[in-house]
C-alpha cells in the first residue's frame, strides 16, 4: 500500500496514562460513555492489531491481553505503541491528558502544545474570581500561553454548542463558573481565540461531531459554524474541524466552500474499526485533498494512538488501491494525496510555528 511507511503528523492528540489499568479502567477508555467495551468495533481492533504489536497472537482474549499488558507495564506498552505509529510530529492538546514532557519521553519525535481556550479561562477565573478586569486577565494569559503553542483549541461544542453567539467584546457581567457554560462568555472567548490565531498564525481547532455524554450531538454539527466561518474568511485564521462523525460529509462541504477550513477524522477512525476506509471515502467525496489532515485524537490509552495510525493507513491505502485499479488516479497523484493527508497539509497549515522555530 502507498500508505505503508509514510510518516505522519498527528495534529491533534492527548497524553496517555502511565499506570496499569484493570479491565473496567481499560474499558472505560475504550468508549465515550461511562464505560466502553471490548464488545465493539474498537475492542475487536485492539485484540486484532494491538495484540501482535505487543508480541501476542492476533485476536487474543481481553483478559489475556490485559494480563500481558500489565506484565509489560504501562510505560513500556505506551512507548512500544506510540513509537510504532510512524508519527514524527505530535500536536498535543494539553487541556486533558497531561503535558508534553512525559509524552516526549514515551513517544519520541517532535511534540508541540495545542492550548485549550476554556482551560486557560477557567484557570484564570479559579485564580482571581469574577472580578473587574477578569476578561483582560484571560486575554493576557491566553496570549502568553499562545507564544509557545502550535495551535489553539475550543470545546465550545460541549459547553453551549457550535451555534454560540458571536461577540467582539466581552459581556458586561461575569458570573463565576468553575466550568464555563455561559454562551455570551464562550462566544467572546472563541472570538478572542480567532483573533489571536489570525494574528499569530495559529490554527483554531473545534471539537465537532460525537463525544462523551456531556455533549448534545445535534449541537456539534459543524454546519452550525457557517456564520462564524463567513466572518473569519479572509482574516488569516485557519479553522480545523476535528473528528466530525457522523457529520463528516457536512465538514467536507464546509472545507469545499471555505478555503480556510480544514478537517480530520481523528476520534472517528479508531472507533469505526474496519469501516475506516468507508468513512474516508465519504469524506473525500467533496473535501479538497488539501483540506484533510491526519490525527488520532488518542487519549489515555496508547492503543488509540496506534489504532488511529494503523487503521488510517489501511483504510486510505485500500481506497487509493481501488482508485488505482479503476484508473481513477495516477500513481504520482496517489502518492501526492497520501503524503498531503499524512503530513503535508498539517505542516502547511501550521507552518507559522515551524518557520518561527527554524528562525
Amino acid at each position: 500500500m502507498l500508505t505503508d511507511g509514510v510518516r505522519l503528523t498527528d495534529h491533534h492528540c492527548h497524553g496517555v496514562y502511565t499506570e496499569n489499568l484493570d479491565r473496567p479502567g481499560f474499558e472505560r477508555l475504550l468508549g465515550e460513555g461511562a464505560r466502553g467495551s471490548f464488545d465493539s468495533a474498537i475492542g475487536l481492533a485492539v485484540r486484532r492489531w494491538c495484540a501482535p504489536a505487543l508480541d501476542l497472537p492476533a485476536h487474543v482474549g481481553p483478559d489475556v491481553y490485559l494480563r500481558h499488558r500489565a506484565r509489560l507495564g504501562a510505560r513500556e506498552v505506551s512507548a512500544r505503541l506510540l513509537r510504532a505509529t510512524g508519527v514524527t510530529r505530535w500536536f498535543l492538546d494539553t487541556g486533558i491528558g497531561g503535558g508534553t514532557a512525559d509524552f516526549i519521553e514515551l513517544a519520541g519525535g517532535e511534540v508541540r502544545e495545542v492550548v485549550r481556550l476554556e482551560e486557560v479561562a477557567e484557570q484564570v477565573v479559579a485564580q482571581v474570581g469574577a472580578v473587574s478586569g477578569v476578561y483582560e486577565r484571560i486575554e493576557e494569559e491566553l496570549r502568553a500561553r499562545a507564544v509557545g503553542a502550535v495551535g489553539l483549541k475550543t470545546i465550545v461544542a460541549y459547553r453551549c454548542g457550535l451555534d454560540f453567539p458571536p461577540r467582539d467584546h466581552p459581556p458586561t457581567s461575569f458570573a463565576p463558573e468553575h466550568r464555563l457554560t455561559d454562551p455570551d462568555v464562550l462566544g467572546w472567548l472563541v472570538g478572542l481565540g480567532a483573533r489571536i490565531g489570525a494574528e499569530l498564525g495559529l490554527p483554531l481547532q473545534f471539537h465537532t461531531g460525537f463525544g462523551d455524554p456531556d455533549l448534545r450531538l445535534r449541537h456539534g454539527d459543524p454546519l452550525l459554524l457557517t456564520d462564524f466561518l463567513r466572518r473569519t474568511a479572509g482574516t488569516g485564521l485557519s479553522v480545523m474541524l476535528l473528528h466530525c462523525w457522523p457529520f463528516h460529509r457536512h465538514a467536507a462541504y464546509l472545507a469545499h466552500v471555505f478555503e480556510h477550513v480544514h478537517l480530520d477524522l481523528g476520534l472517528t477512525i479508531p472507533y469505526v474499526g474496519q469501516r475506516a476506509g468507508a468513512v474516508l471515502a465519504e469524506t473525500l467525496e467533496l473535501a479538497p485533498f488539501r483540506a484533510l489532515c491526519y490525527s488520532s485524537d488518542g487519549y489515555g490509552l496508547p492503543e488509540l494512538h496506534y489504532l488511529g495510525a494503523l487503521l488510517w493507513r489501511r483504510g486510505l491505502g485500500k481506497l487509493v488501491d481501488e482508485w488505482l485499479a479503476d484508473d481513477a488516479i495516477t500513481t504520482a497523484d496517489a502518492e501526492a494525496l497520501v503524503s498531503a493527508i499524512a503530513h503535508g497539509n498539517a505542516e502547511r497549515v501550521y507552518r507559522a510555528r515551524f518557520e518561527q522555530a527554524a528562525g
